[in-house]
């Protein structure tokens, strides 16, 4: 059997571990499906609010809609990769894990994969639900939408690995940076505004973000109902830069890490 295949192996069976931890918990499945809905429900209705007040919001009434949904699509990517590593610490079982044939980037691939699944889990009923409610399918946008939802999982995923290497260097008292981390580029990624409403100085920072490009490009399909292929190709562009370097800091502090024997330590 090749390397390849036994790589395959060991991911597919990080997969399963988290799935079956996933299946086993009616509460984490419905914590998956409450927050996006939650969201969809408050945002939407103040859409039905502004739709009578603003000529903007009139001309495409799934802006605000859009930008909810797709900031949880980056959200959810962010936290499903830093939730699958926390309850490996909290259960002190990194030990177990990498006394196996398993290697950190194996278990990174994981644990991306697990996102994506914990983020559809969380999406599709939320953008089902507002066909009804509010008229507004966000699978109007057809391909656009597949290429908006990977970049910005992707992008999530990034800053999940990232947050997650912290907490791998400083211990658990630095966990809630896998939260904190991604809601410091909210104000400057342009999810529900425009990035030429920013102060000009901010505005370069904002452009060096995937997620500014893709709600950018959001907005220029509902409103212009025209896809705009420069900014796709930005944001797959800085995504494969963003995810070398969470990756890589990742994998450097994983070996500082193990060369210290502080694996053995992590936990409650």
């Amino acid at each position: 059997m090749s390397e390849f295949e036994l790589s395959g192996r060991r991911i597919l069976a990080m997969v399963k571990r988290y799935l079956y931890l996933l299946r086993g918990s009616l509460p984490r499945i419905i914590d998956l499906i409450y927050w996006p809905t939650v969201s969809m429900l408050m945002w939407g209705l103040l859409t039905q609010f502004l739709v009578t007040k603003s000529s903007f919001i009139a001309q495409a009434a799934g802006l605000l809609i859009s930008g909810v949904l797709l900031w949880d699509v980056m959200f959810r990517g962010n936290i499903g990769i830093a939730l699958s590593f926390l309850e490996e610490m909290w259960s002190r079982n990194l030990a177990q894990l990498f006394a196996s044939p398993l290697r950190a980037w194996e278990w990174g691939v994981a644990l991306f994969v697990v996102a994506m699944i914990r983020t559809l889990i969380g999406m599709v009923p939320a953008a089902l639900l507002a066909i009804p409610l509010y008229h507004f399918s966000i699978f109007d946008m057809g391909w656009a939408l597949v290429a908006f939802f990977f970049n910005l999982l992707v992008f999530g995923s990034a800053i999940g690995i990232a947050m997650s290497g912290l907490v791998l260097r400083w211990g658990l008292g630095a966990e809630s940076l896998c939260w904190a981390g991604i809601f410091l580029i909210a104000p400057i990624t342009g999810v529900y505004y425009p990035i030429a409403i920013l102060p000009d100085w901010l505005q370069p920072f904002a452009w060096a973000l995937p997620s500014t490009h893709v709600f950018e490009g959001m907005r220029a399909v509902l409103i212009d109902h025209a896809m705009r292929f420069d900014l796709l190709w930005n944001a797959i562009g800085l995504n494969v830069i963003y995810l070398a370097i969470a990756f890589g800091l990742f994998l450097l502090i994983f070996r500082d890490a193990r060369f210290r024997g502080t694996l053995l330590q992590m936990g409650e």
